[in-house]
């Protein structure tokens, strides 16, 4: 203990082992004298506490003559935070107690405000001269853009006072924030955004602009708004906009809108590209059922709605672990190995992402043959991809049970719509590259085979117990064969031009027949004739039927989504069609 500010001290013992001290607590009052320290003797040891009662020291309590005059300075300054004060403190050397009635200010007094009074204010720094000036990021211009022509605005010079100080006069004027009138201005750093800071929205649904302006008469500036969409609006002055402007688009697409703002020294304008999309719910990989090797094959995918803006394609081919990206719903592609290769699509529109997979057949070269069906199937028919699916694998099993052609070797695709008709595709033996001659011969031989089949009404396959369907070849001749190799384009001139001769030929024919007597008569006699071999065929027990048993009735499939019907290609075949009207995906 030391009463005069530690020049001596007088030491008192509390325990006889060393206490390790962690704290002390003191009760309030400027007459207590007792004080609780508390502690440990080792790190191990339990909490100690010392009670320490200071009263037996103090013999009295002080008088006027035991204080003295203390002024309180900063390394010699006697103002501090704009004050200057003078304490009263015990003199040293005296033991006596504090009294209820001690005050330890005597005197307080204002200073007059000097630079230690004062720091830089926002956006201003101390350089080395002691002086504030803006910083590189700061203009100071920026304080008076909410500030409309005509109204003041308090202009900061840079300084600003030290909180809780109390000084007065001196620089405190000087220094102190100026009312001035507010600027005209030019509009200047026009931004326009959206509220939820996104450059996509849905069709149909309200889209709100936000409309920021960073210099310019906010009162007095006009501002106009453009969506993009033949709808404009156009307010005197900020104060609509504040909020935000909202608007509703009812067409999908990528819409430029425009934000101008202009009063009497200039004007400013932005431009936000916005893409307002309208969720996409199918899409239809539209390929050819089979192709030809090392030749060029379009696909298009279809998307429903129709009317569902920009989109992004993905397209994968085969095994590619990278996509090929487009804006386009139709892609060329070349493949290069044989065999049932895979497409795939992904769509992509906003947050949605949507995708179909087909496969195709790639060979070196094949032949096809139009096919149409006995009336009685139209009626049947649902008009839906199950079912085409399974009519063509059913007349493919009753092509190969009649001819004994190994199935794979036919692929068989049923067209969406009515009447029904399908495509037959007559492919090569696998792994006849090498032999190419000798495995084109062959595959004339198995044409010919099924043409012979067809020709005679042989294929037929029972749709359910009573309804007999008859497989037709639709055209009297084959489509030539298809291949990869450029030797044959004389061979098909020659064809093409005897075809045109043969349509012109009959075309004649028609037109005068009239005027030919023995025609009609030719005509009526060769119509006996195919009737009494219609009738002779028809009555035939011996052609191999085949049932549906084993696939989903037709009525069955009726309750499934229906697939619109795709145009186009007579090779292409449609495997996902929906015959339900498109969505138009509109809404007010």
């Amino acid at each position: 203990v030391s009463f005069d500010e530690g020049r001596s001290w007088s030491k008192y013992s509390f325990t006889s082992t060393p206490l390790f001290v962690d704290g002390s607590l003191v009760d309030p009052g400027i007459e207590t004298q007792i004080m609780t320290v508390f502690g440990h003797f080792s790190l191990r040891s339990e909490w100690q506490l010392v009670k320490v009662d200071y009263k037996p020291i103090f013999s009295r309590r002080c008088n006027k003559d035991d204080y003295q005059t203390w002024h309180l300075h900063n390394q010699g300054e006697p103002c501090v935070m704009g004050e200057r004060k003078i304490y009263k403190k015990r003199k040293p050397g005296s033991q006596c107690s504090l009294g209820r009635d001690y005050s330890q200010t005597v005197v307080s007094e204002p200073c007059v405000c000097g630079q230690g009074d004062f720091e830089c204010d926002y956006g201003y720094e101390r350089h080395s001269d002691n002086q504030c000036i803006p910083a590189f990021w700061f203009s100071p211009s920026t304080l008076s853009k909410d500030c409309s022509t005509g109204q003041s605005y308090l202009n900061s010079t840079g300084y600003r006072r030290i909180v809780s100080n109390n000084c007065t006069d001196g620089l405190r004027e000087k220094y102190k924030a100026k009312m001035e009138k507010c600027p005209g201005k030019a509009p200047r750093g026009l931004h326009i955004l959206t509220s939820d800071g996104k450059l996509v929205t849905e069709q149909g649904h309200n889209a709100t602009f936000i409309i920021l302006m960073e210099e310019g008469d906010l009162q007095r500036t006009n501002i106009q708004l453009d969506f993009g969409d033949g709808i404009a609006v156009s307010y005197a002055n900020f104060s609509p906009v504040e909020d935000g402007i909202r608007h509703v688009y009812k067409s999908a697409g990528i819409f430029q809108v425009t934000a101008y703002a202009e009063n009497s020294l200039g004007s400013d304008n932005a431009v936000l590209f916005l893409h307002v999309v309208c969720p996409v719910e199918h899409v239809h990989l539209s390929v050819p059922f089979v192709a030809i090797r090392n030749k060029d094959v379009n696909i298009t995918a279809v998307v429903w709605p129709s009317q569902a803006g920009t989109l992004t394609y993905f397209w994968w081919f085969g095994n590619s672990t990278k996509p090929l990206i487009t804006l386009e719903s139709s892609i060329s592609y070349i493949f290069n190995e044989e065999g049932m290769n895979s497409v795939t699509v992904q769509v992509a529109a906003g947050n949605t992402l949507i995708q179909d997979t087909k496969e195709i057949a790639v060979h070196e070269y094949f032949q096809s043959q139009l096919l149409s069906f006995s009336p009685n199937l139209d009626y049947h028919n649902p008009d839906i991809p199950e079912w085409r699916q399974d009519i063509g694998k059913v007349i493919r099993r009753a092509l190969a049970q009649v001819t004994g052609i190994p199935d794979e070797q036919i692929l068989v695709a049923v067209f969406p719509g009515l009447p029904t008709s399908a495509e037959l595709f007559v492919l090569p033996r696998k792994n006849t590259t090498e032999r190419r001659k000798s495995s084109e011969a062959d595959l004339e031989q198995v044409v010919e085979i099924l043409f012979n089949a067809l020709n005679q009404n042989l294929v037929q396959f029972e749709l359910k117990p009573g309804v007999e369907v008859i497989v037709y070849v639709t055209q009297l001749t084959l489509a030539p064969l298809v291949d990869s190799s450029t030797g044959h384009s004389s061979s098909a001139m020659l064809m093409l031009l005897s075809v045109v001769f043969v349509g012109l030929a009959v075309f004649l024919i028609y037109k005068f027949k009239r005027k030919i007597p023995w025609i009609n008569i030719y005509a009526q006699v060769q119509h006996d004739k195919e009737q009494e071999m219609i009738g002779s065929v028809s009555q035939s027990e011996n052609a191999p039927k085949i049932t549906l048993s084993e696939f989903t009735d037709p009525e069955e499939l009726m309750d499934k989504e229906l697939d619109t019907r795709v145009m186009g290609s007579i090779s292409t075949i449609a495997n996902s069609e929906s015959t339900k009207e498109i969505p138009n995906c509109t809404s007010v």
